[in-house]
């Protein structure tokens, strides 16, 4: 009954602040216009949505700080978390009103890094899959930098089609927060957390689903990715959780990142329509369907994580790496026969 009252309230915030976001964009003139190949939507659209979510998610936080705080986490790791996402917000707008150039777009993921840290976020020791612990010591923080890099630019990477990001992550967020329900792991100050940013991204995909009404913006793409990532790491380092569930458009950018690296261009700076939404589009897909499938592959495996030990959620993660290549495969052997007279 707690849970579902404060999903409610946060649900309903997060629409009221979507709404004003929405006018604010406008005014502001973060607007996405639809003017490149690789855009698929037809009328400008307001930018800044994860704005919306930012606002939510951390108000919400500070309305039931008292219970975040009777946890194992210290002020300071709460604050560390929100200077980093205010970080992101800032270099977001930064970025949907002058669009700024890649080498100046990564400060603000690595300043939210940096927040996080110093903050006093670390993992201690990741579970060895073969038993017992590695304890990490000083490689904590770059652990830490690498894992909040990767999520952070798969999500940006990912925010191709409406609702897709949005929609993937409350998924992300739900399957943390179940798991930290778990008698094994009852963590009820995390799950706090997670069921949040849950209600947080499903009040928002109400405007982002298809046809969007806005978009998450750059600073949004980006803090959904990186608030995942510091929710898996304080929630005792359970990354492979979210590995599983953001494992399709993890190894999505991967095999993008070695694509466009092989083609001699830097993989940051080119943009193509050569994702895997992008050719499941292609291949007569409509943006509904193709981030309903998105959503079951992460909630398929997800869920799947909650019942597995280390070793099988290794196993699982082999499968996925596995279906990603018979779907690589599958695309190229399309492109070669295309290529064909």
């Amino acid at each position: 009954m707690f849970f579902g009252i404060i999903f409610l309230a946060v649900f309903s915030l997060a629409i009221i602040f979507t709404l004003i976001v929405r006018r604010l964009a406008a005014k502001l003139g973060a607007v996405d216009q639809p003017n490149e190949q690789r855009k698929i939507h037809l009328l400008a659209t307001p930018l800044l949505g994860g704005l919306a979510i930012f606002i939510a998610f951390f108000i919400s936080l500070y309305l039931f700080s008292d219970r975040l705080l009777a946890g194992n986490l210290e002020p300071r790791h709460w604050f560390g978390f929100f200077a980093g996402g205010a970080i992101l917000m800032i270099g977001g707008f930064l970025d949907d009103k002058y669009h700024l150039k890649p080498s100046r777009q990564i400060i603000f993921p690595l300043l939210a890094i940096i927040a996080v840290v110093l903050g006093g976020v670390q993992i201690e020791k990741i579970t060895n899959p073969f038993g017992g612990f590695i304890y990490l010591g000083l490689w904590s923080a770059p652990l830490i930098a690498v894992w909040l890099l990767g999520m952070m630019y798969t999500t940006k990477l990912l925010d191709g089609l409406d609702g897709l990001v949005t929609g993937v992550s409350a998924i992300g967020a739900f399957i943390i927060f179940l798991f930290t329900m778990t008698t094994k792991y009852y963590q009820p100050d995390i799950g706090l957390a997670a069921l949040i940013l849950t209600a947080a991204c499903l009040g928002f995909l109400v405007f982002n689903w298809y046809p969007a009404l806005i978009f998450l913006g750059e600073g949004g793409s980006l803090f959904l990715g990186y608030a995942l990532g510091v929710l898996a790491v304080i929630s005792g380092g359970k990354i492979a959780i979210a590995l599983l569930v953001m494992g399709v458009p993890i190894l999505d950018v991967l095999w993008t990142i070695i694509r466009r690296v092989a083609a001699g261009v830097n993989p940051f700076k080119f943009a193509d329509r050569k994702h895997l939404h992008f050719r499941l589009l292609d291949l007569g897909l409509g943006q509904r369907q193709v981030a309903l499938l998105y959503y079951f592959f992460a909630a398929f495996f997800g869920l799947f994580a909650l019942f597995l030990q280390s070793l099988g959620k290794v196993y699982a993660l082999l499968v996925l790496v596995i279906l990603m290549i018979a779907i690589i495969y599958w695309f190229s052997s399309l492109d070669k026969k295309a290529l064909k007279p």
